[in-house]
């Protein structure tokens, strides 16, 4: 006898969620397999904020749907984390003159413990100067990728702006890295996503090859913004498909600058929500994590816990 599972899909308020229903016992066919409690009931560790697409540009005016910065940040300090990782877009309209003084009354007291990834519009400054300046722990020369270590995590933020350095130098210095330093549970970290049921920029290829290096050595976790949205992916491989061997991602660009609905769900998509600023949390254990979306007004509207591959 073979378990057959259907999805039943629920919408409430902008929230999209897939989740494994039981339909009783079928003969024969191909079975379809129902995803297992996935980690342990409770996880211990230090928090990683992650979140990007955060802050306006100077004179835009705060409203209801654009602009919240300063509440996603005050969010972000409550949650005392360890880490904060900016994913890309950390304020509109950046010019040299006046640089992200915006994000630096909102985000600012963060900034001892941000490790952030330059976006596109890090970009639209020459070289990203105003990005490289700001965050003077990042330099030209180290072209905005980097690892660092928390709590036994490797960490990897990746610069995925091809069109500005070489991509393929990169990956050889993540697979470089990865050997070297192994670890029982890591996390990429890109602007683009490589996932994304978003209706402005969906997924990319671009971050593929990232993802390919990373899952060759048993990686863990992808997070991404862009899209200003949230949604997390079933565990994928690098070509579009569910694999319980895959990274598990999320896309989380909900910082404040304002928000985008969906299109087609992709597939491995489990839960959207197009409706909610807030900011991704996660708990780093020594052999597994947890995770919740946070959203400005006091919900959480998912969450869950896992075991690291390794």
């Amino acid at each position: 006898m073979t378990r057959v599972v259907r999805r039943r899909v629920a919408t409430v308020a902008g929230l999209v969620v897939v989740s494994a229903v039981s339909a009783g016992c079928a003969g024969g066919g191909g079975a379809v397999r129902q995803t297992p409690a996935v980690g342990p009931a409770r996880v211990s560790g230090p928090t990683v904020v992650a979140v990007g697409d955060i802050a306006c540009a100077p004179g835009e005016r705060v409203t209801a749907t654009k602009c919240q910065m300063a509440d996603t940040g005050r969010l972000a300090e409550r949650l005392k984390p360890q880490v904060v990782l900016v994913l890309g877009d950390f304020q509109y309209g950046l010019d040299p003159l006046h640089g992200p003084r915006v994000y630096d009354r909102t985000w600012g007291r963060l900034k001892p413990i941000t490790r952030p990834i330059p976006g596109n519009h890090e970009y639209e400054t020459e070289g990203a100067r105003t990005y490289y300046r700001y965050f003077r722990n990042q330099t030209p020369e180290h072209p905005g990728y980097y690892a660092y270590d928390v709590a036994g995590w490797r960490i990897y933020a990746l610069n995925a702006r091809c069109r500005s350095l070489d991509c393929d130098t990169e990956a050889r210095w993540l697979d470089r890295d990865m050997t070297a330093h192994p670890r029982p549970c890591s996390l990429i970290a890109t602007h683009e996503p490589r996932y994304s049921s978003g209706g402005r920029h969906g997924g990319t290829e671009v971050v593929a090859p990232f993802w390919r290096v990373a899952l060759r050595h048993h990686g863990d976790l992808a997070l991404a913004g862009h899209e200003h949205n949230y949604e997390r992916f079933d565990p994928m491989d690098a070509s579009g498909h569910r694999d319980p061997n895959g990274i598990r991602s999320f896309v989380a660009g909900t910082g404040g600058k304002n928000l985008y609905g969906f299109s087609t769900p992709q597939p491995g998509s489990i839960l959207r929500d197009s409706k909610h600023f807030g900011v991704l949390a996660l708990t780093l254990g020594t052999d597994a994590y947890a995770w919740r979306f946070r959203t400005i007004d006091g919900a959480t509207i998912d969450s869950g816990t896992s075991y690291c591959h390794r």
